[in-house]
């Protein structure tokens, strides 16, 4: 007998090497330090536009070659990363934009 298993269509995290996004889960280390666990939640409600500027801050730094954050020192690109997931959760709880 052949084994089953009704997994067709359902997502396939294999293919997201998660080892990546321990420097983002530091990132939101250290920002739950600076301001308390879960406070971006609190900032992206009221004001998603401060966290798409940080983007943009971010990416730009990273664009002129700044590969750590100056205050954290953490990966430029995991802040850019966390700023985007920030922004994603936001439109996915809030505008019900397509999963």
């Amino acid at each position: 007998m052949k084994p089953k298993k009704n997994d067709k269509g359902k997502a396939r995290w294999r293919l997201l090497p998660l080892w990546v996004l321990e420097s983002v889960v530091r990132v939101l280390e250290n920002g739950a330090k600076k301001y308390g666990d879960f406070n971006w939640e609190l900032v992206v409600s009221e004001d998603r536009d401060r966290y798409y500027d940080a983007l943009l801050r971010h990416l730009s730094a990273w664009q002129r070659g700044d590969k750590a954050d100056k205050d954290s020192g953490l990966p430029t690109m995991a802040h850019i990363v966390c700023c985007a997931i920030f922004l994603l959760w936001h439109d996915l709880k809030y505008k019900r934009v397509a999963k």
